[in-house]
């Protein structure tokens, strides 16, 4: 994991996160903490994630998203090389 991130404001984020208890408890704190740019673009991140892992092409993910090839190609490498983050939670949310 990259050094770069792990400072006490993103630890102290990440516990934060972990708190929140339910769906609407997230909107309320996300909706505050960020703006509904940058939640929608995690979001959509998320989503390319799991269409990427399910087989869609790029020209289908950008149909269905309207993200750019170039965050298509961002998210394949976190799947491929990055943290096994999308992973993880892909497969817990698969699991529900």
């Amino acid at each position: 994991m990259s050094k770069e991130i792990r400072d006490r404001f993103t630890e102290q984020l990440f516990k934060a996160v972990l708190k929140l208890e339910n769906v609407d408890e997230c909107y309320r704190f996300f909706c505050d903490i960020a703006t509904i740019g940058e939640i929608k673009a995690l979001g959509q991140r998320l989503e390319v994630a799991r269409m990427l892992k399910n087989g869609y092409t790029y020209d289908h993910i950008v149909e269905e998203t309207g993200v750019s090839t170039a965050t298509i190609s961002r998210v394949k490498r976190s799947l491929e090389y990055g943290e096994d983050g999308y992973n993880l939670i892909l497969n817990r949310l698969e699991s529900e």
